[in-house]
């Protein structure tokens, strides 16, 4: 089964080739590709430089047409599975055998990597709204539980790619995973260790990580309701 990892990257000059130099090296057997979302600073320099495969888009157009288009290359590859690893190196590419391994025993359309699956949140302000989040999806999908909402390392099958890729009504957010849900989409996530950031800076700062909250709880509680929604087959 063919795995491509799809590595979504604004301004990670400082990460990047640590990121990408550790699948190459380490993890020969997976394909990748790096979406560069429009970075400002020396992310696409250092790509071409070291000849990694790169889609290189010329515009940011945030995370969701990021995905989107790694979505639609893996598509036209026809590979089976797609992971998504940020380019931050807080994912650990040790953990996709393990997410493929329950994607295959359980036929789940998504694997979340999830840092909460065994083990508890610690108590901050940003785990408490992550706790706020999973309560939503809880309460507006009939007792459906994901613990580890904002991860950004999952594994899509093959369903998944085409839906993400030309769908519009899909975007890599928690409030998708809802209504993801409420369409009948199976999702599991399995425990996995994610490291700090070494460089670079979150685009989630206090002021914006304060507006994210209400976009989502707002779009879980009301919007995705108005959503097309028709059940996955």
């Amino acid at each position: 089964m063919k795995i491509l990892i799809i590595i979504p990257a604004y301004n990670e000059a400082e990460n990047i080739e640590r990121v990408v130099d550790n699948l190459i090296e380490n993890y020969p057997q997976y394909d990748y590709v790096i979406i560069n979302d429009g970075s400002t600073d020396d992310t696409r320099k250092i790509c071409a430089r070291r000849g990694y495969n790169l889609l290189d888009l010329p515009i940011n157009v945030g995370l969701s047409g990021a995905i989107k288009s790694g979505m639609r290359y893996a598509n036209y590859y026809g590979y089976d599975y797609v992971l998504q690893l940020d380019g931050d190196g807080q994912h650990d590419p040790m953990y996709i055998k393990d997410l493929q391994a329950c994607m295959e025993q359980t036929g789940a359309d998504i694997v979340i990597g999830s840092r909460f699956k065994t083990e508890r949140k610690p108590i901050n302000s940003r785990m408490i709204g992550s706790q706020l989040i999973t309560t939503a999806i809880f309460l507006t999908t009939k007792g459906k539980y994901i613990g580890d909402v904002t991860s950004g390392m999952r594994l899509f099958n093959k369903k998944m790619i085409k839906r993400f890729g030309y769908d519009m009504h899909y975007s890599p957010e928690p409030d998708t995973l809802a209504y993801l849900l409420n369409c009948g989409v199976k999702i599991e996530e399995v425990q996995v260790q994610m490291h700090e950031r070494i460089a670079g800076v979150s685009y989630l700062n206090f002021k914006s990580s304060i507006w994210y909250m209400m976009k989502m709880m707002f779009s879980i509680f009301l919007f995705q309701w108005v959503r097309k929604r028709g059940k996955e087959s």
